[in-house]
């Protein structure tokens, strides 16, 4: 006999007319709103910086731009040099993401597999952290990064102050490691019968297991990175040097709102492609239950 499978409408009622025209109405209102909350700050933005100055500081506002100035994208770029901030963004979004996964990933599987002595408190030291305000560490990972233990180095003006601190992330070390808990130990044990070493079977076994963790993972670093504002600021004094985030922040006094608006919607176009490319991937690697022996 199969177990009920508990909702919160009762089947008897979503068989009635009455209880399938209330249950879709919900339906299509809770969906119309959560989209309206996505969309319309987009639209907003994107119609904004189409505007003339006036029409933008314009109250009350004007939903549809009437004078179309598609042309501010091009002088947004052109006039700011967002190809240099881009650049810079590049740099530093995607060292975070590989200096996260080159320590994340080996932290996870040493913690899910190998089993260290005192893995489990390690692991609740680590989210423990998730606990922490950001701005309650801002200031011992500051002087850690002003003067790096045993090596004596200021990373300031560098990427590294950036990448290093970004590999210290617990919420992705134990999404990591919930994963590789759910492999099989049997699908192990037969690559280490056959010689494989620690290594070798976490780069030939479980890595191709993870790819919808490791792709998650990857997608939310990227995002963190790329939006990042408060630490770039602090650790990258040099304007030359700095993401976009912080850039289009110290120009904002000094540029027109339409152009500082085109640039603000140029910054953000990467992280929307990003999500509508791999959005099943996201989806498919936070559903993932691991793998059945």
């Amino acid at each position: 006999m199969s177990a009920s499978v508990r909702t919160l409408v009762r089947p008897a009622v979503l068989r009635t007319r009455r209880g399938r025209l209330v249950y879709w109405s919900v339906l299509a209102l809770a969906l119309v709103l959560f989209t309206a909350a996505f969309i319309v700050p987009l639209y907003w933005a994107a119609t904004g910086a189409m505007k003339a100055p006036a029409e933008l500081a314009r109250t009350p506002p004007t939903l549809v731009p009437e004078t179309w100035q598609p042309e501010n994208y091009a002088r947004a770029w052109r006039e700011m040099d967002l190809g240099r901030y881009f650049l810079n963004t590049v740099v530093l979004a995607g060292g975070a993401w590989l200096v996260q996964l080159a320590v994340q990933v080996p932290a996870a599987y040493a913690l899910s597999k190998l089993r260290p002595r005192f893995g489990n408190a390690i692991l609740a030291l680590m989210l423990l952290t998730l606990m922490m305000p950001v701005t309650a560490l801002l200031v011992p990972v500051y002087l850690t990064v002003v003067d790096v233990p045993l090596f004596n180095r200021n990373l300031l003006d560098s990427p590294s102050a950036v990448w290093l601190p970004a590999a210290a992330n617990a919420f992705n070390i134990y999404i990591l490691k919930n994963f590789f808990d759910r492999i099989p130990d049997d699908i192990l044990d037969a690559a280490r019968i056959d010689g494989a070493g620690p290594l070798t079977v976490m780069v030939r076994v479980v890595l191709p297991l993870a790819r919808p963790i490791i792709a998650v993972v990857s997608i939310l670093s990227i995002v963190t990175a790329w939006k990042d504002f408060l630490w770039p600021l602090l650790v990258i004094p040099d304007p030359a040097k700095q993401p976009l985030s912080v850039f289009l922040q110290r120009v904002a006094q000094d540029t027109p709102l339409n152009i500082l608006m085109a640039g603000l919607v140029l910054a953000s176009v990467p992280l929307i492609a990003l999500f509508l490319l791999f959005q099943r991937q996201v989806i498919g690697g936070l559903s993932a239950g691991g793998l059945k022996g």
